[in-house]
This record gives C-alpha cells, structure tokens and sequence, in this order.
C-alpha cells in the first residue's frame, strides 16, 4: 500500500465494530468507527475518508440514508461505500447500487472477503481518480477546483471574483506561509494593473464573509500581511 488508507465503519453491533477494526488495522488501514448513522454523520472529518463501510439496517437512521446524506454532499459524494447487510433480498442490493454503493456483503461475510472487498474497491476508486481527477487545492470542506475555477464550502457553492479566487488559492496552497500585500498584489492582480495595498484588505474582507466557517484561518499579521493559518 503506497499510503495509508482511511476507513469509517459504522455498525450498531459493537463487537462487530471492534472485529472489523482490528483486522482492517491488521492489513495497514487507519480505521474509525461509529454506531450509528447519526453518529457518523456528525464528524467533522467526514470528506478525509477514502471508503466507507455502512451497515444498512441500523436503529434510527438506516444505513441507506446515510448513504443519501454523503452522495448528496459534494464533498463527501466521492467516497465509495460498501453495504453491510443482514438481507439478501435483491431489492435491497438494487437499492444500495442506485444509491451509488461500490460493493455489498450479506451477512455473516468472512473477514478475508471484507479485506479482498475493500481492497478491490480502493484500487478500483484510485484508478478512477488518477484518470479523472481534477486540480483542486483545499482544507476540509473549504475546495477550490483549478480546472473549472470554482469554489465550495461544505459543499455549497460560493460565487467569486477571478481575483477572489486566486487570491484564496495562494493562500490556501501556502499554509501557514505570511504574504506581504505587496506579495499578494503581484501574485493575484493582473501585471498591468494598478491598484493600492489597501485593495487587499478589501479582498480579505470579502473573502472572509464568502467563506463562512473557514474565515477564522484568514489571518492578519500586524504589520507583515496576511496567511492561511490552519
């Protein structure tokens, strides 16, 4: 594995959780948990996973809803998902795969199956990315697609101007690193345009209204200039 893989699993059965845990930590995952649907759903860190694995008969939400939830969720839509289920009903598996599901497995399943599943499914999804995959630079939920120059929070479109946006591309590319307004106005503005340093602190603004709860890393460093401090 060139990297390690991130897995959410979200099961009621406790001891099935701690199972599937285990042995998926044992083939080189970095596995999390979670016993419910509505437990899952309230991470924050829902859009860093690489695969979910989703039992779809759950107390209160089904696993299919949660399901809904992600894929109607820009940034979460990509994360494949593999059903866990107690029903063989062939209803049931065309639900799941209308619901955009990668793989399904009845139960009782036998663990190398899981592992052959998932290891299917990831290479299958990391593939298809290598081929399709779009330049994007983002925190969280806070994505800036290159290609098609466009900007979304949590999944919500957000209108910006060309300078907005690569003004916000700059410094979220740069983490942590502080630019002058001087910096900022060469590497955002047009060459043959003349604008004050104070234009950028009007750009700031907007973007810091623009970018909801993400506004908080947009830094100022009194007397040196701005940064992305995440």
């Amino acid at each position: 594995m060139d990297r390690k893989y991130s897995i959410l699993v979200t099961d009621d059965e406790q001891d099935l959780l701690e199972i599937l845990q285990f042995n998926l930590e044992t083939e080189g995952y970095a596995v999390s948990t979670a016993t419910s649907a509505e437990e899952a759903l309230a991470r924050g860190d829902l859009a860093s996973f690489d695969l979910m694995i989703i039992d779809v008969m759950m107390g209160g939400m089904s696993g299919f809803a949660m399901a809904r939830r992600l894929k109607d969720n820009a940034t979460t839509a990509r994360i494949p998902v593999i059903f866990l289920t107690a029903r063989s009903g062939e209803n049931d598996k065309i639900t799941g795969f209308n619901l955009g599901a990668d793989d399904y497995l009845t139960k009782p399943f036998s663990l190398k199956e899981l592992s052959a599943r998932v290891r299917a499914v990831i290479r299958r999804t990391a593939d298809r990315e290598t081929e399709t995959a779009d330049e994007t630079v983002s925190y969280m939920g806070l994505v800036l697609n290159l290609d098609n120059k466009t900007v979304t929070v949590d999944g919500e479109p957000v209108q910006m101007t060309k300078t907005e946006f690569q003004l916000l591309g700059l410094l979220v590319a740069n983490r942590g690193k502080v630019f002058s307004r001087g910096e900022l106005l060469r590497k955002a503005w047009p060459k043959d345009t003349y604008v004050l340093e104070r234009t950028v602190d009007v750009n700031i603004t907007r973007l810091r209204k623009k970018i909801g709860p993400y506004a908080r890393f947009l830094v100022t460093r009194l007397g040196f200039g701005y940064l992305f401090d995440a």
